[in-house]
């Protein structure tokens, strides 16, 4: 089972690397809320363990995006921020749990078997437009229940497009969702969704994949106009 540890202090990420590694978990870990938030959104992970005063993005803002995606990963939010208040808001913007600095370690690993079992009665996310659908824990697509291969980065641009279905989605956006590390040529863009309407339609004589001049693309139900 894999666990996304997002903490900036270095030290206790290896710390809690090495100790939930004995435990039995798959650990990563990022350092900054964007690479966070790139990793988490990959829908691999059975749990996050997620620092709140982040470098680059905030946890606060992590999680709620995450929420925004429909990412039902489950979240515990590990931080010295122990208010009330700051309890409250990181539990509202989506957060599955919280428990301040300094912690029992043994404390940590009760919660986070206590958040897989919880999680083990909720099904895996499965996006669908029309015919088209994408499995986000096993990164599956498939068209009219054919498979269809995709890359990382073209899975990822996909998954975005299919979560705000019908919607202009920014080529800003599909970059920072797809490259949070290196956002900034929309040509990154464009050549991904060249290849996702090869796989995605034109193989299946379909229009789903649609540009929004000016703004970036939608993607849509085509098959009453198919």
């Amino acid at each position: 089972m894999r666990i996304l540890v997002v903490e900036d202090e270095v030290d206790l990420a290896h710390t809690l690397h090495t100790g939930l590694t004995a435990e039995g978990y798959s650990v990563d870990l990022a350092h900054d809320g964007r690479h966070g938030l790139w990793m988490a959104r990959t829908g691999e992970y059975a749990l996050v363990v997620l620092d709140l005063m982040l470098p680059g993005l905030n946890g606060y803002k992590v999680c709620a995006q995450l929420r925004r995606e429909g990412n039902a990963t489950p979240i515990l939010v590990l931080t010295a921020k122990d208010g009330e208040w700051d309890q409250a808001e990181a539990l509202d913007t989506g957060a599955d749990d919280y428990l301040a600095k300094p912690f029992s370690y043994m404390v940590l690993v009760a919660r986070l078997r206590a958040l897989v079992r919880r999680a083990a009665t909720v099904a895996p996310p499965v996006l669908a437009v029309g015919d088209l659908s994408l499995d986000v824990a096993g990164r599956v697509c498939r068209r009219a229940g054919a498979r269809v291969e995709l890359t990382p980065r073209e899975f990822a641009v996909l998954e975005l497009l299919a979560r705000r279905a019908g919607q202009a989605v920014s080529k800003t956006d599909l970059l920072y969702h797809a490259w949070p590390d290196e956002a900034q040529d929309p040509n990154l863009v464009e050549a991904r969704v060249s290849a996702l309407r090869k796989k995605v339609d034109a193989a299946f004589h379909r229009k789903s994949l649609q540009t929004v001049r000016g703004t970036g693309y939608r993607l849509v139900d085509d098959r009453e106009r198919g």
